[in-house]
């Protein structure tokens, strides 16, 4: 009876810290969002090419002028530049990447909750074993930024939760999360046509 009691307990504690972390989880997510928008456009304005707002493939791309609605756009800081004269990497290609997914930093997890990883450990190119995704197949930011990559690019990637999984709880990831990816492209092919 005791263990019992001491069960319930720790659920309810675990309950109450998991529902203090993730308070006002959707405010906290856009006030986050807008001040790295902000500092990315800002950053971008000033001539610093580390950082970049990209408007996601799925909005309307005829033009490429920054516009009033931040969640059209995913922001990105670039860690690493690859092959600039690499093809393209379009929707229909499959990828192999690097990636490591965090949620916006809390009280308790200073980085972010790590909700994904491809690697385990140090960024060490020489130990890590890339995934392969088909581009299209992914959340519209992760497609975006896949899609504006160099091969051996390495971004890190903010995503607002309209570009990744919006208003929905998946396992880790709490609804209206904005989703924060450290990637490196590693390559990308074009879709198989068997004839």
């Amino acid at each position: 009876m005791i263990a019992f009691v001491a069960a319930v307990l720790t659920a309810c504690s675990e309950t109450h810290e998991e529902e203090t972390e993730f308070a006002n989880w959707q405010e906290r997510n856009d006030a986050f969002f807008s001040t790295i928008y902000a500092k990315a456009v800002a950053e971008s304005d000033n001539g610093n090419k580390s950082w970049k707002v990209i408007k996601a493939f799925s909005k309307n791309n005829s033009s490429n002028a920054i516009t009033s609605n931040p969640t059209d756009y995913i922001v990105v800081e670039v860690l690493k530049n690859g092959d600039s004269n690499s093809r393209p990497t379009l929707a229909t290609d499959s990828a192999s990447v690097h990636y490591r997914g965090n949620l916006m930093p809390t009280e308790s997890y200073a980085a972010g909750y790590q909700f994904d990883t491809s690697w385990i450990g140090d960024y060490n190119l020489a130990a890590m074993t890339p995934s392969r995704f088909k581009v299209g197949d992914l959340v519209t930011g992760f497609s975006t930024a896949l899609m504006n990559m160099n091969l051996g690019d390495r971004w890190k990637v903010y995503i607002p939760y309209e570009l990744g999984y919006g208003t929905t709880e998946k396992t880790g990831i709490p609804a209206y999360s904005t989703l924060i990816f450290d990637i490196t492209l590693v390559n990308s092919w074009p879709k198989r046509i068997d004839k």
